[in-house]
Order: C-alpha cells, then sequence, then structure tokens
C-alpha cells in the first residue's frame, strides 16, 4: 500500500492529463515516428517566441543552466525540462534514502509514484515560472505590468506541461529512451552543429568584442581561410579564435566523444554461475564509468544555483551592496561575488560574468587564455570539481540501487552467485566492495577532467553538455540495437530487457 506521501498527492494525480500504456506491443518503426514527432514538437516550441517578453533590457540570469535544461531563452521552452529533472531528483532520493515507502513491485504504489512525480513536476513548473517573472528574468515587474506577467505565467505552465506529457509519452513505451535524454542531446547536437557549420560572419578585428571576419561556424572558417587570397587570413589565425569556435575547440570535441565512448565501453567483469543448474555460468558487468555522468551533472546544477543565487546577492544591482544603500560594505559582499557585465545575443539581454570571490573560483576557466592568466583559479577549480564529482557520485550509488548491498541482492534473487564462494549476499556485497568504491571515485575523476578540458580548451559546446550529449547517444545507440535485435528474435525481448 502507498504511504501517506503518495496518498496526499492522489486527488491532484487523478486530476492530471496522462499518456496511456500501450495495450499492445508497439513496433521499432512505429517507435522511432512518436520520438521523431515528439523531437519536433520540442524544436517547434524552442522557437516560439514568449508572447510580451522585452529580453533587451533584462539579465539572463538562468544563462549557466541552459544546457542543463535543454531551453531556449525567451520561448516557450524558457523552463525546459527542469521542472521534470529536479522532481525526479527529489522522488529518486526521498525513495533511495527510504524516506518515503514504495513498494515497486506493486503496480498501484508505481502508478502513484510516477504520478506524484508528475503532480511535483506542474508544481516545480509554476513555482520556477513565478521566480522568473518575480526576479526580472523578463525585465522589471512594473514594466510588464500584472495583466502582462499573467500572460507569461500561463505560457509557461502551458509549455511546460505539454513538455511534461511529452516526456511521459516515451516513457510509456510509445517512443525510445525518455524525453528528457532527447531534449537535452539534440539541443547539444544543435549547438555544436551551430558552432562547425555557421555560415554567419563574426565581427571584424576593429568590432568590441573583436572578430576575423569569418563565418562563425569553424569548419566552414577552415575552407574560406584555406581558399581566401587575404595573406592575413590562414589557418593559423583560427587555430584558437578567442570567443568564437576554434580548430583545437573542434579537435577537443573529437578526442573527448572518443575517450567518452571508450570508457563507457571499459568494464570489470565478475564470474557468476546459476544455483541450480550446473555449467551454466554468466558474468556481471561492471563499467569503468560506472555512475556515467551523473556526478557532473549534480555538481553543475549545484554551481548552477550557487551561481544564480550568487548574481542575486553580489550582483552590481544588489540591494545589500553599500553603493546601492544596502548595509554591508562591497568588500564583503565581492567575497561572494564580483561580476562584470557582459553583452549576450543581440536582442537577448545580458549577462554577468564573474571576475573575483568563491563564486568565481566555481566557474571554469573558458578557454586558454583564461587558463594562462590565472593557472592557481584552474588548479582549485579542479580540485573542488573533482571532489564534489566524488563525493555526489557516492550519494548517487547509495540512493540510486547502485550500491554493494543491492547489488548482492539482485544477484542472490536472480538465483545466481560467485563460483568458489557460499552463496550469501553479504560475502558478495564484501566481493563487490573492493570494486565498486574505487569505479566512484575512478568515474568522478575521469568525468571532471573530461569536462575540465572541454571547458578550457573551448569545445564546440560546454563541458557538462558535451559529456551529456556522449552518454545518451551512447546509451540511444544500445537501446536501438536492443530493438532491431527484438524485432528480428521476438523471443530474446525478455533477454534482452525490453519487457
Amino acid at each position: 500500500m502507498a504511504g501517506k506521501f503518495l496518498k496526499f498527492f492522489s486527488p491532484f494525480v487523478r486530476a492530471m492529463p496522462e499518456i496511456k500504456q500501450p495495450q499492445r506491443e508497439v513496433s521499432f518503426k512505429e517507435k522511432f515516428i512518436w520520438t521523431a514527432l515528439v523531437l519536433i514538437i520540442y524544436l517547434i516550441l524552442s522557437h516560439i517566441p514568449l508572447y510580451g517578453v522585452n529580453l533587451s533590457e533584462s539579465t539572463d540570469y538562468f544563462y549557466w543552466l541552459r544546457v542543463i535544461l535543454a531551453s531556449q531563452r525567451g520561448t516557450l521552452t524558457e523552463l525546459g525540462i527542469g521542472p521534470i529533472v529536479t522532481s525526479g531528483l527529489i522522488m529518486q532520493l526521498l525513495l533511495g534514502s527510504r524516506i518515503i515507502k514504495v513498494n515497486m513491485a506493486d503496480p498501484y504504489d508505481r502508478a502513484m509514484f510516477s504520478g506524484a512525480q508528475k503532480v511535483l513536476s506542474v508544481f516545480l513548473t509554476i513555482f520556477n515560472a513565478l521566480a522568473y517573472i518575480l526576479g526580472g528574468a523578463f525585465g522589471p515587474l512594473y514594466e510588464i505590468g500584472i495583466a502582462g506577467a499573467i500572460f507569461i505565467f500561463f505560457q509557461l505552465l502551458f509549455a511546460g506541461i505539454i513538455i511534461i506529457l511529452l516526456d511521459e509519452l516515451l516513457q510509456k513505451g510509445w517512443g525510445l529512451g525518455s524525453g528528457v535524454s532527447l531534449f537535452i542531446a539534440a539541443g547539444v547536437a544543435g549547438q555544436i552543429f551551430w558552432n562547425a557549420f555557421s555560415f554567419f560572419p563574426t565581427p571584424g578585428p576593429t568590432a568590441d568584442p573583436p572578430g576575423d571576419g569569418l563565418p562563425r561556424g569553424i569548419v566552414i572558417a577552415f575552407f574560406t581561410a584555406l581558399f581566401d587570397n587575404d595573406p592575413n587570413t590562414h589557418i593559423g589565425t583560427i587555430l584558437l579564435r578567442g570567443n568564437y569556435p576554434s580548430l583545437i575547440g573542434i579537435a577537443t570535441t573529437v578526442i573527448i566523444f572518443v575517450l567518452v565512448i571508450w570508457f563507457e565501453s571499459t568494464r570489470i567483469e565478475i564470474p557468476l554461475a546459476y544455483r541450480g543448474y550446473r555449467g551454466f555460468k554468466g558474468k556481471y558487468p561492471m563499467k569503468l564509468l560506472y555512475v556515467s555522468n551523473i556526478p557532473v551533472i549534480l555538481v553543475n546544477a549545484l554551481y548552477a544555483n550557487f551561481l544564480f543565487f550568487g548574481q542575486l546577492l553580489a550582483g552590481p544591482g544588489s540591494a545589500i551592496r553599500e553603493t546601492n544603500g544596502g548595509l554591508i560594505p562591497d568588500f564583503w559582499i565581492d567575497l561572494i561575488g564580483k561580476f562584470e557585465e557582459t553583452s549576450g545575443e543581440p536582442g537577448m539581454g545580458g549577462q554577468l560574468k564573474p571576475v573575483f570571490g568563491l563564486i568565481y573560483l566555481l566557474t571554469p576557466p573558458f578557454g586558454i587564455d583564461e587558463l594562462a592568466a590565472n593557472p592557481l583559479r584552474a588548479v582549485i577549480y579542479v580540485l573542488i570539481f573533482i571532489t564534489l564529482c566524488i563525493l555526489l557520485g557516492r550519494v548517487w550509488v547509495e540512493v540510486s540501487g547502485l550500491a554493494p548491498r543491492d547489488i548482492a541482492s539482485q544477484i542472490i534473487d536472480s538465483q545466481m552467485q560467485v563460483p568458489g564462494f557460499r552463496s550469501s549476499s553479504k560475502i558478495i556485497e564484501r566481493i563487490l566492495k573492493r570494486y565498486i568504491p574505487t569505479l566512484v571515485i575512478l568515474n568522478g575523476i575521469i568525468i571532471a577532467l573530461l569536462s575540465f578540458f572541454a571547458d578550457s580548451l573551448r569545445a564546440l559546446t560546454s563541458g557538462t553538455g558535451l559529456l551529456i550529449a556522449i552518454g545518451i547517444i551512447h546509451n540511444y545507440a544500445e537501446t536501438i540495437s536492443k530493438e532491431l535485435a527484438a524485432t528480428q528474435y521476438p523471443g530474446m525481448r525478455a533477454m534482452l530487457g525490453l519487457d
């Protein structure tokens, strides 16, 4: 039976729109079509601007969250997948830490758990929409007006509900993977494509900030520089391009892509044997990247929230600064963070870039010039980043069912044992403890370093976005392979974990 926590959500679950589970086997072709349709709808939403919003006079406090949230500034996907991801993490942590009691083997409890998660996503959509409007993300409230603010709120709410239903459509088995993964991968892939093949020229050398006048896309810029008759334009000019895509950036993207795929494919295998049938053997594989890119996602989400509240407390317009009539001297506020205003994309408002304080140490150096200008900051950032990746990786293992005791119980429940050892969950747990803690540490170090170098060498997207997208693409490749195998050999569906 569901606990009090889930029963609280019961009335809201009944009132929520719902995607029904398919009552028949959905073919791979149908799943592919539904997945493509969901992606097209999301892309359309991400190109429809919010009505009644003037971004040119606003500050994008959430700039650093865009990759994780798969959101587009000033569009119906302004909130992105933030409410879905946040509600999923909250429910997973509550379940994994056993704060709430849910019997996932009971269909009713399982349905109530997923329904409560959906209701929580809607609540968070409402909360985030109000926070965006009241926080001035779309300009001062007195300029928007009460009627305008209400209209913007309902646009964000209805778009948020559509995104939640699109994700549920895939999760219920009508499509491949999940909407969250699909939207993040599409956003990162679009950013990489734009930075690789954009024909739009960068500003000239005399502009502010200066550019080289070549196309923004590094592939197009490479061929332009290769065949340009201007003696001042050559391959060396695009080796490093400041804030624009460069040859080193595209090389870094390719190298990190190959490295992550290799790490994802590297496994440690523990031999197993069936207890009931002599001679039948198996293996329990554990990836080198045991928790994949989860630690870097959690750390960057934590950093992004620190940055957001740091901008509110220590930004140039902060009400607590002495220069703005506050009571706290600017020196103490600057220890939290000191920001300089930078211009974003034309018509998209400005951004605040940290240049001093704690927030400055929690943001990676973007580009070799920043890395060389302050190597001590880079070292401090890497050490903090690696430490947090390891710590949050350990927390995730404990709450997500990946701890040695959980894996040992799964092995015992599947009627298997380690050859040469007694069939006991305690003994198997002791064996797994030789490997899993070490794998979590290695996972945190590898993922943190890859993310750091992707940002420092200015890959074609952010380090976090690149790692997330590669992991998602790798998972989709495995899912598609399983679906194709199950199409040819239907009897293997249960063995492949598709039933």
